[in-house]
């Protein structure tokens, strides 16, 4: 008895929205890190000499750490608890991104990058189960809209802060920013996450194993890094994407036969099979695909035919932030008056639609003629996105897994997996799709410039005027018209391809209607929650 009212102010020290913070920054830079990685690789390439092959593991290496730890984060959140995993794991992440500009090796900076996303892969699934268990749930609907913004918009900031990082500071802050800020996160996590005893297994329970996470982080990671990589190894006709599909599929099998045999009590896979949780991961796909239209096919685009650099590509994104941030808290607002499906239907729609006005582009276009189709894309990507994370969270009130622990961290680490999995397919999809429209628009343009043609001898010869004043010789004069004709042809099909790209992802906004047409109306929405809570207040 004595020791409870020391155990009480214990209590008191704890403040749940430190540690609500602390998550949110830690998601921020999780998926921060990984786009200024993907933005910035050129810079990279040229400050830590790399050739393309090294260059293109380094983004794979940390995003595959991150997809190894995003399984086995269910059993480390269950086992030791949030607060544990977290202070240990921004710990170890602060200073594997202070040392890795220092790395002498290109096998020293792959292993710290792995460790970097193994340790940044817990931030996000452990992040949205701790603010749903700790934000009161009048508040629930803004703690989505500050989870969404915290998501979205940090994707959309990475070419403009790599861009002035190369300007005003140094590549090394591609690394630094996560490591400086990454302490701030521990001190909120500190302050506002309390100590969880570790758990006890009852009498007759099975024991938690680590070995089933094991096998799955494994094989989904090495899966992942089979897609990000098919497309430079070619596929199949490469032994080392071969070996990494053979085992990633091997280990994920190995871990679905030992987890029938040995069911692990840290998951809850029956909690997964219902309708509304499988059609939402498919929601969750297409909205990581259709998010490329902004993120890759418009950058691809300004930096192939424009010569757009990343300083220069950053404002045609960042100001997209506002609408964002605008469209977002309309959905919040929707979200606790209408049916969440209408808000969805409503975002992807507008996504389609942003998606059917870049259609119309041509190799003319700058990035000022983007700003109203991007426009159109910022207010759908904030609706939906709002939209899609409220329906989760409705999901999980409505399935009663808020006092269930487990089922929780199920439901996160599935969808942590989901996000990562169904990014990479789509991007390895799209690149895929990129490069193979490209060649057949190259092949058809080529078949109508064939050398000795009148129409092809015109331009060449107008083309040799131009440059006339510019050559020692006449050859010279011509040669170099040639090659300018060889770049127009290129210039003009990938802009025909990335019109293409487009067009697909306005198809994928339909077929993502017609899953959201065939969710279930969910028991309870946020109007009757909201009602009901104002009513107990009263």
């Amino acid at each position: 008895m004595p020791e409870a009212p020391q155990e009480n102010a214990h209590k008191r020290t704890y403040h749940p929205a430190f540690g609500i913070v602390g998550v949110l920054l830690g998601a921020a830079l999780a998926t921060f890190l990984g786009r200024l990685l993907s933005v910035g690789i050129a810079d990279l390439r040229g400050a830590l000499h790399l050739d393309f092959d090294e260059a293109s593991w380094v983004g794979t290496s940390y995003n595959m750490g991150m997809m190894f730890v995003g399984p086995f984060s269910v059993y480390l959140g269950g086992l030791l608890g949030p607060r544990r995993v977290l202070l240990a794991c921004a710990g170890s992440f602060s200073i594997f991104c202070l040392v890795m500009p220092f790395a002498t090796h290109f096998s020293i900076l792959i292993s710290l990058l792995v460790l970097g996303g193994l340790t940044a892969g817990t931030f996000y699934p452990l992040s949205l189960s701790f603010i749903l268990r700790n934000i009161p749930q009048r508040y629930a609907l803004y703690g989505i809209s500050v989870y969404a913004v915290d998501i979205v918009v940090t994707t959309h900031v990475a070419h403009s802060y790599e861009g002035w990082l190369l300007h005003a500071l140094s590549w090394r802050w591609i690394f630094w920013t996560d490591a400086l800020l990454a302490p701030l996160m521990m001190l909120f996590v500190y302050l506002g996450i309390p100590p969880q005893p570790l758990p006890q297994p009852k009498p007759g329970q099975p024991r938690p194993s680590w070995r089933g996470f094991l096998y799955a982080s494994a094989g989904a990671a090495m899966l992942y890094g089979a897609l990000d990589q098919g497309q430079r190894l070619d596929w199949w006709r490469s032994g080392t994407f071969v070996a990494l599909v053979v085992s990633g599929s091997f280990l994920v099998i190995c871990s679905a036969v030992r987890h029938f045999a040995q069911p692990n009590p840290l998951i809850n896979f029956p909690f997964l099979r219902r309708r509304t949780p499988i059609l939402l991961a498919f929601v969750l796909i297409f909205f990581r695909f259709l998010l490329l239209s902004a993120v890759v096919v418009v950058p691809s685009y300004l930096t192939s035919v424009q010569g757009y650099s990343n300083a220069e590509v950053g404002p045609v994104l960042l100001w997209l932030a506002i609408p964002q941030i605008l469209a977002g808290l309309l959905a919040v607002y929707l979200l606790g008056r209408i049916d969440s499906r209408i808000i969805l239907g409503f975002g992807f729609g507008l996504m389609g639609l942003g998606c059917l006005m870049n259609a119309n582009l041509s190799s003319d276009w700058s990035g000022t003629n983007f700003m109203a189709s991007q426009l159109v894309l910022a207010l759908g990507e904030g609706i939906a996105f709002n939209g899609l994370v409220g329906s989760l969270v409705l999901d999980i009130l409505n399935s009663g897994a808020m006092s269930r622990g487990i089922d929780l961290l199920t439901f996160s680490g599935f969808f942590q997996t989901i996000r990562l999995f169904g990014g990479e397919i789509g991007a390895a999809f799209m690149g895929h799709f990129l490069q193979t429209r490209e060649a057949y628009h190259s092949n058809v343009l080529g078949l109508n410039i064939q050398s000795g043609s009148l129409a092809t001898n015109e331009r060449i010869a107008a083309l040799t005027a131009g440059m006339q004043a510019q050559a020692a010789t006449s050859d010279v004069a011509m040669g170099r018209a040639s090659t300018l004709l060889a770049l127009t042809v290129r210039k003009q099909a990938f802009t025909l391809a990335v019109t293409d790209c487009f067009l697909l992802l306005g198809c994928a906004s339909i077929a993502c209607l017609i899953v959201i047409a065939s969710m279930e109306p969910a028991k309870t929405q946020y109007k009757q929650m909201m009602a009901a809570l104002k009513a107990q207040r009263t």
